[in-house]
């Protein structure tokens, strides 16, 4: 007998909603219900207790449109909110007014994108699940849009945590989304909402390739593969780089086909209201490097209120016209602060440009264009994510987008007090002095030791101390800065080494009083470069105490929150944490229970650092006047020496590049005037010359490079007998030539000539040009000088006709 695969989460726990279940109801039973008609109406059936306000999950379709076009791609995110997580879910798309137990009533089609995280339901197969029960945060697939005539559509999410179902028909795990009408049809679909954060933020972007011959067998491109330079730009909701559904640009374009960035800056560029920030990091050969080979690109990029979102594309190469990038991703959260981090997995998109199916396919450009689409595993036999089952395709690439740093004032609604520091990117470097000259500072002490003893992440810190601000109106940037680092012991050279994502979250307490235990997860990144399989742990558990009296006299309370920031900025200081009162005691006694709890922290050492410098001088002017050169400035140093060496630069030099230099017209020597262009009468010569460099960066142009000039030749005879006296007088010339070159011969016996060329093509087509012709020295003797033994050439005047 055949074996069933095993039923998803979201049906198992489906038993707990229906009268169906009893006592002895086995999986059996439910999966013969499950098949039965009407199953996809009893999911939405299914309802679980929630409180008021239940915010902890969201469903999110990219770039929050308010309608769809028809035949459209979208990505749609499910996700919760750090520490909350989800095991299992189920995600349908209906007709608006809808019940969903007939199969005309779902809307569009959902396309997987990661098998190990997501599946379609066997007994419900317009419905999306997960692949395996397990804790997670995010899910992604995409939804392709319906047909023209489906009107407004709801996409429905549940969640499946703590044996609970929770289906919402309204909040945060439904999104209604309608179909845009043909009014406004070719109108860029835009997030409706307005950012209302504050201040700027700056993020980092990380690009990490995941395409190579272990990950993508079929045809890899060995020896060329490799990432383009990434493009992209943070920007309002006026400006669109590009968008499933919509058109390539031409600069788009390039770099689908080609790519080169030059032509996708210089339209971003011409955005300048529209754009705070162009993003752009090297291209990758090849494409996949272990990262202790070679770091992941990054660019650092900033948003503000008007230019909330971001966008960046880059090739997958060699291909016909194939991408990866982010589509407007918003930065600005509804509680009108700035999103910590993003992470995204990519697959490839078609710009709709060129027609190959292969990686190396020769050009073949699609007339008319079409719209940008993401690939399908059954778009060609021929391409390399073809499968005839029509699976998902592998991801090629993740983006990570994490905030690096905030300015200005805040007003966001939630208090923002998660770590901006992440362990595998380097600081962020500034490119200028910032520091106003206003504030005085000393330098920066020593980098503290990490904080972190094991090998996982941690942050170091170091400080200074402002000593004087001359402005009280100016505020003073801070006095203490942070960097990531790794403890002690961990070593990036290892080629068995797994690359780990950092902890999720300790799960609360399996207990609300006594000793239970707790349990948090991670998964692999990137696996050995050597092949061999991870071996660290990806879940670990320990044991957790709450209320540790379970008697009626003891009150309940929460576990205990994170360790506030210690008291102290260097030396010697306090920290707390604190938790809250669930339930006071049963027999109406107070409660005894701490809800703080404070212990000592060690900052760095307090250090008094004597150099004093004033603020570095504005640059000066390039050391040229146009190309490359060089500018620099000073600083002085304000201290007395006598309180101690200093050994900070007080000169720093940088390269400068300026416009090109101007590069002149430069032209060869006049050449010989031609043969009169008549044997008789009045007539005109010329003379020619060629250009040798052309005129760039406003150098000076090009002067003529023909010269005409008039020429007189004896009057013209007329009569009856003219034509025969030309062809005497012509044929007595060569024979006058003839006895000179006999003449030559006999007097030089040692010089001798080969005959005459052909003449050569006339140098223009009308208005009078110059053709030429050439006798070669054929034999010259070598203990003789001859003056007249020599290369001679001929010139004559041809298509003297005006043009």
């Amino acid at each position: 007998p055949s074996l069933s695969p095993p039923l998803p989460l979201s049906l198992r726990l489906l038993a707990l909603t229906f009268p169906l279940v009893a006592k002895g109801f086995s999986d059996e039973t439910l999966e013969k219900a499950a098949k039965s008609e009407g199953y996809c109406s009893r999911i939405l059936r299914a309802q679980g207790t929630r409180r008021e306000g239940y915010n902890e999950f969201s469903l999110r379709v990219e770039g929050d449109p308010e309608f769809y076009k028809p035949g459209n791609s979208y990505r749609v995110t499910l996700s919760a909110a750090t520490p909350a997580y989800f095991r299992g879910f189920t995600l349908i798309a209906l007709k608006e007014g809808k019940e969903g137990d007939k199969e005309e009533d779902h809307a569009g089609t959902f396309q997987i994108i990661d098998e190990e995280e997501t599946q379609f339901m066997s007994n419900c197969p317009v419905a999306v699940t997960e692949s395996t029960p397990r804790r997670r945060t995010r899910i992604q697939v995409f939804w392709t849009a319906p047909p023209t005539g489906t009107g407004c559509v709801i996409l429905k999410a549940s969640i499946v945590q703590k044996r609970i179902i929770y289906f919402q028909d309204e909040g945060s795990l439904t999104k209604k989304i309608c179909e845009q009408d043909s009014a406004s049809e070719g109108v860029t679909d835009k997030p409706i909402l307005d950012c209302c954060a504050c201040g700027t933020a700056k993020y980092r972007l990380t690009f990490y390739g995941n395409w190579s011959e272990k990950t993508h067998p079929k045809d890899f491109p060995r020896r060329t593969n490799h990432w383009s330079a990434i493009i992209g730009s943070s920007h309002s909701k006026n400006y669109i780089l590009w968008e499933y559904g919509g058109y390539a640009s031409e600069g788009v374009k390039q770099v689908a086909e080609l790519g080169s960035p030059v032509k996708m800056e210089e339209e971003i560029r011409q955005q300048s209201d529209e754009v705070l920030t162009v993003i752009k990091a090297k291209a990758q050969w090849p494409a996949w490097q272990p990262l202790n080979v070679r770091a992941a690109p990054s660019a650092e990029f900033s948003v503000d209120r008007h230019r909330h979102l971001m966008s960046f594309l880059t090739m997958l190469g060699p291909s016909p016209d194939w991408n990866v990038g982010l589509s407007a991703e918003d930065l600005c959260t509804k509680d009108c602060g700035w999103v910590q981090k993003v992470v995204q997995d990519l697959i490839p998109w078609d710009a709709g440009t060129d027609s190959g199916v292969t990686y190396e396919s020769p050009n073949k450009p699609t007339v008319p264009q079409e719209k940008i689409r993401p690939l399908t595993s059954l778009d060609h036999p021929q391409s390399p994510f073809y499968d005839p089952e029509g699976g998902s395709i592998k991801l090629v690439a993740r983006v990570v987008i994490e905030r690096i740093a905030r300015k200005g004032e805040q007003c966001n609604i939630v208090p923002d007090n998660i770590d901006d520091i992440v362990a595998d990117l380097a600081p962020e470097e500034k490119e200028e002095d910032d520091t106003p000259e206003t504030c005085i500072y000393s330098n920066w002490s020593p980098w503290s030791a990490c904080s972190s003893s094991t090998c996982e992440k941690g942050k170091r810190m170091r400080q200074r101390m402002l000593k004087a601000q001359l402005d009280l109106s100016v505020p003073c940037p801070d006095t203490q800065d942070f960097q990531p680092c790794m403890g002690p012991g961990c070593s990036d050279e290892d080629g068995s080494t797994c690359m780990m994502s950092d902890w999720i979250t300790w799960s609360p307490c399996s207990v609300s009083c006594g000793m239970g235990t707790r349990s948090r997860e991670r998964y692999v990144k990137q696996f050995p470069e050597d092949g061999s399989m991870c071996k660290v742990p990806t879940e670990e558990t320990e044991k957790c105490i709450v209320n540790e009296e379970c008697s009626p006299s003891s009150c309940l309370v929460t576990e205990w929150g994170e360790w506030d920031e210690c008291s102290a900025s260097c030396g010697t200081g306090m920290k707390r944490r604190h938790r809250m009162i669930k339930m006071t005691p049963a027999d109406g006694s107070m409660c005894k229970a701490e809800t703080t709890e404070a212990e000592k922290c060690m900052m760095p050492e307090c250090h008094t650092i004597p150099c004093l410098l004033s603020p570095w001088s504005e640059w000066s002017d390039c050391s040229v006047t146009c190309g490359k050169g060089m500018r620099t400035r000073q600083r002085m140093l304000k201290s007395a020496a006598e309180l101690g060496d200093c050994n900070e630069e007080l000169e720093q030099a940088e390269k400068c590049m300026l416009p090109e230099c101007p590069i002149d017209c430069e032209l060869t020597e006049w050449s010989q005037w031609s043969e009169c262009n008549t044997s008789c009468g009045k007539g005109h010569m010329i003379r020619t010359r060629m250009i040798k460099i052309e005129p760039q960066f406003g150098g000076t142009a090009c002067p003529e490079t023909v010269q005409r000039t008039k020429c007189r030749v004896r009057k013209c005879l007329r009569g009856p007998g003219m034509e025969k006296r030309r062809w005497k007088e012509a044929r007595e010339k060569r024979r006058s030539e003839q006895a000179k070159k006999n003449v030559d011969s006999e007097q030089y016996p040692a010089c001798r000539l080969k005959p005459w060329t052909a003449w050569t093509e006339c140098s223009t087509l009308c208005g009078g040009g110059i053709q030429e012709r050439y006798m070669m020295v054929k034999k010259r003797s070598k203990s003789t000088q001859f003056t007249s033994c020599k290369d001679k050439k001929e010139l004559r005047a041809c298509n003297v006709h005006p043009c």
